[in-house]
């Protein structure tokens, strides 16, 4: 049985694929500035077409972003009887019940995100929820760390309300 499922909002997403893809763009602008000095120095090619720098500029982020929207789905917090299960598009990940000794949502950077700390010392960051700035704030958050910590005590005492 699953209680309940936490995700990016479509909004955190597209902050992250814009994100991303500005990041790529730079890279792709770097390189091919680098390769047409290179190649018009030593081999003295010509430049390459004008299109070329509209498409490294802005590619990037609108596959970026259509990407992380898209995939927006496969990145997710399960609670369910066993556990807190992340899924992400690389792998799964589950922390059961006992081995789960605090749920805190922490300051990670410019973000605030949900750490649940194992009786291993070791702490897990959760894919969702998180909340930050602009793109990435979560206007329910706190609603969601709540209803985390609800699920994590009544596991806790006895398993989760009907």
């Amino acid at each position: 049985m699953e209680a309940a499922r936490f995700r990016p909002t479509w909004q955190q997403a597209l902050g992250r694929g814009l994100y991303l893809g500005v990041l790529a763009a730079v890279v792709g602008i770097a390189a091919g500035l680098f390769a047409t000095v290179v190649s018009l120095t030593l081999i003295e090619a010509t430049a390459p077409p004008s299109w070329v720098w509209p498409v490294l500029a802005f590619g990037p982020p609108v596959v970026g972003a259509l990407a992380a929207v898209l995939l927006r789905r496969r990145v997710r917090t399960e609670i369910g009887a066993d556990g807190i299960r992340t899924v992400t598009p690389f792998g799964v990940g589950v922390q059961p019940w006992s081995r789960v000794v605090d749920l805190r949502a922490e300051r990670r950077g410019a973000r605030t995100v949900v750490s649940v700390y194992l009786e291993s010392g070791a702490s897990v960051q959760l894919q969702a929820p998180y909340s930050g700035e602009l793109f990435a704030a979560d206007p329910r958050f706190e609603m969601k760390v709540f209803a985390l910590s609800h699920l994590w005590r009544s596991h806790r005492i006895g398993g989760v309300p009907s």
